[in-house]
């Protein structure tokens, strides 16, 4: 038996660390479902850092939650947690794999900032991550946003393209990201 110990590698096995960001609904016994797929799949949980004080545009409660698991077993958490019906934001660095920024200026309190960030996600195919609202002369006043998405590899364009023809739909500007970083 010494001799199996002393044969066992002390490295990690080929486990690697993945970051995982959900929506979860605030109701009880959620997070327990949104773990469930992870242990299921061969993840093991390392931190979990549950929201519960902010929610997202959508109404929801965001989790960032850190695991470790084989590198093939990866997908086969993410596919389990998302046939669980989790809302899955950002699964380590193949999903959503490019974040962008930009800012949108107007009155946006009076076009209804709601209606705008559900479009967004909608049409631009962007998941809203964080939201940074200023409107220092108050609500009925000219007030700035700003937005980081989260949007698949190789469509930013795309994403951006949407933002500036909703943003043209409710009489607002956008500020876009330069080349290559944020706004």
């Amino acid at each position: 038996m010494g001799e199996e110990i002393d044969d066992e590698p002390e490295t990690d096995g080929g486990i690697r660390a993945y970051t995982v960001r959900l929506e979860l609904v605030d109701e009880p016994g959620e997070l327990l479902r949104a773990l469930a797929p992870i242990a299921d799949n061969g993840g093991n949980l390392l931190s979990i850092h549950h929201e519960r004080g902010n929610i997202t545009p959508r109404g929801h409660i965001p989790v960032e939650v850190d695991l470790e698991c084989p590198p093939d077993r990866f997908d086969a958490v993410v596919d389990g947690l998302r046939d669980a019906g989790v809302n899955v934001i950002q699964a380590g660095a193949e999903r959503y794999g490019e974040e962008v920024s930009v800012v949108l200026v107007g009155h946006l309190v009076e076009t209804d900032l709601s209606e705008t960030l559900e479009a967004i996600e909608a049409d631009a195919a962007a998941a809203v991550v964080d939201l940074s609202l200023a409107a220092p002369d108050g609500v009925d006043a000219v007030s700035s946003a700003r937005l980081r998405l989260a949007v698949d590899s190789g469509r930013v364009e795309d994403a951006i393209a949407a933002v500036r023809s909703i943003a043209d739909e409710r009489d607002l500007s956008v500020v876009e990201p330069l080349p290559g970083g944020d706004a």
